[in-house]
């Protein structure tokens, strides 16, 4: 059913759902709620690793996604985002606690939409699995006088993305969602791992793909301008492109009119509820929000709109009944150029004048040059 969404999400925009850490934080639980009796006597902190909720409160976590389903949304995203073998070595815990962990998220999702079809047989829902990007990036040295040195080499995060992957999917989850990209390395380790995992299963369900971007426009560690990124990710066959976090809508407009004009796939977004205030709040409010998500839609660049930080169901419910009657953006044709991308996108197209690669301007390797 899941492989629906190739052609529903080009038949009306889908609602995805919210924040789950601020639903999470309006439960004001301390750190023994978190622990449970499972992890009572681990010795680090572990009120901030959520994740684990899916196995301590299960309840909670399936009960948010339900007020999300309950507010209109289409697709619930999994309370996995640190469920990797790599976050299990920052919160200090056991590798094979993954396995645990991303069943019983995708399993506190799929009671929820369960729970909303036997209220509504009507509703198509379905589960996301959220991936994130973990801790360490791939494109940035942790030393200052080492450029080379990296805390994981890209095999590795292969390896730790690609366990999470398999788990999510053979517990159930509909779709694969790598989100809040800061490092588009990592995402691109990620999608290797995805795309080894469907070849070696023979399993495939669709994968949308999230970045996050700064206000001036760029992807926060790899400094990539959105064409660039959109140019690095383009190969990979995914269900949507889209970004998430760091900013409310307001300052994401530009960069979803952007992306709007360079990708071929459909579009997804999901913006914080503005920016946090002095006291860690956010200020922008569900109708508020609704105004931006509804200039986005009758612009046409959206097929997948939810929210991320600071959003709640009520902001996901007057998203939702604000974009009800308004038609998806309908992808342009595949078009097939050369394109390259550092920091910047080289994008060859038929007016595209003479390209010249390589460095003219360099002694070492012209003589010419270093004669003159």
């Amino acid at each position: 059913m899941s492989n629906d969404l190739f052609h529903l999400v080009r038949e009306r925009i889908h609602i995805l759902d919210g924040a789950m850490g601020t639903m999470i934080q309006r439960l004001k639980l301390d750190e023994a709620a978190v622990r449970g009796e499972r992890f009572a006597n681990h010795h680090k902190d572990l009120v901030r690793f959520s994740d684990l909720l899916c196995i301590t409160r299960p309840d909670a976590i399936s009960d948010i996604h339900y007020a999300y389903l309950e507010s209109g949304a289409d697709i619930v995203e999994t309370n996995s985002f640190g469920a990797s073998p790599i976050g299990m070595a920052e919160m200090e815990l056991p590798e094979e606690l993954t396995r645990d962990l991303n069943y019983a998220a995708v399993d506190c999702a799929r009671k929820a939409v369960d729970r909303m079809r036997k209220k509504d047989p009507s509703r198509r829902c379905y589960v996301a699995g959220s991936i994130g990007p973990t801790t360490k990036q791939l494109a940035i040295s942790t030393k200052v006088e080492d450029a080379a040195n990296r805390d994981v080499d890209f095999l590795e995060m292969v390896a730790s993305y690609k366990v999470q992957v398999a788990q999510l999917v053979e517990a159930g989850a509909d779709l694969l969602l790598p989100e809040t990209a800061i490092d588009t390395l990592n995402l691109k380790s990620c999608l290797v791992a995805i795309a080894e995992y469907f070849n070696e299963s023979k399993r495939r369900i669709p994968v949308m793909v999230s970045a996050t971007f700064g206000t001036g426009g760029r992807t926060f560690v790899s400094a990539q301008t959105v064409e660039a990124f959109w140019n690095s990710v383009s190969h990979f066959p995914m269900l949507s492109v889209g970004m998430n976090c760091a900013m409310g809508p307001d300052i994401m407009r530009p960069h979803i009119e952007e992306l709007a004009k360079v990708t071929d796939v459909p579009i997804s977004c999901h913006p914080n509820a503005g920016l946090p205030n002095s006291f860690g709040e956010y200020d922008l409010t569900p109708s508020r929000m609704a105004d931006y998500i509804e200039d986005f839609a009758r612009n046409g660049w959206l097929n997948i709109v939810g929210g991320c930080c600071g959003s709640t169901p009520d902001h996901i419910r007057a998203i939702s009944e604000r974009i009800r009657d308004i038609p998806p953006r309908v992808p342009p044709e595949p078009i097939v150029w050369t394109r390259l991308s550092g920091q910047e996108a080289t994008t060859l197209r038929p007016e595209t004048r003479f390209t010249m690669v390589g460095e003219r301007t360099n002694v070492t390797g012209s003589k010419a040059f270093a004669n003159l």
